[in-house]
């Protein structure tokens, strides 16, 4: 059952923005530099975390000025829904791991325990080097890790439901260009 077109308005109508498009584009521009600065020589297989990392990856991907190969994970605990629940892999590496690096993209840190499972599953593949990449770190103090933070972090954001630019609103709003919070939450 698709939600009423009308409340996904509603909710966007009324949500605060926290960052504008703006704000988005200097943190990937930023992200960017700190990734050629550090991943130039190393020929790293680039993934996103779908579907969260799409527009971060396809934005990122092109500020990105060494050779790499790009693919895609799919693994989720959310499923649409406003909390997460059990890992589900949907679409696993393609690509040999074995003695790569790999940099993994995506749209949060909120608890981390995707990403730490996604991090895993590439060790566990033979990957020589894995980092990661994402747009916005929740600040709050339940990660999976004491301390869990990115390679790389675009922006840090507070303790609330967010969307846009990747994230979204029980399956909308992922194509808004600024990041937004869930009014009242």
């Amino acid at each position: 059952m698709s939600l009423d077109l009308q409340h996904v308005q509603q909710v966007m109508d009324e949500a605060d923005c926290l960052f504008t498009e703006a704000q988005v584009q200097a943190a990937m521009d930023a992200m960017a530099g700190a990734i050629n600065a550090r991943l130039a020589d190393s020929n790293p297989i680039v993934y996103s975390v779908m579907n969260g990392g799409l527009i971060i990856a396809g934005q990122l991907a092109t500020r990105l000025n060494f050779p790499l190969e790009l693919g895609y994970l799919h693994a989720t605990r959310y499923r649409n829904k406003l909390t997460g629940g059990e890992l589900f892999w949907k679409a696993r590496a393609e690509h040999s791991l074995v003695d790569r690096t790999i940099l993994i993209l995506d749209d949060i840190l909120d608890e981390g325990h995707t990403l730490a499972a996604i991090v895993e599953y590439c060790r566990d593949a033979g990957a020589r080097e894995v980092l990661t990449a994402v747009l916005l770190d929740k600040q709050h103090d339940r990660k999976a890790y004491p301390g869990m933070r990115a390679d790389f972090t675009g922006l840090d954001v507070e303790d609330r439901y967010i969307f846009g630019f990747g994230l979204d609103y029980k399956g909308y709003w992922r194509n808004a260009p600024g990041i937004y919070a869930l009014k009242g939450h």
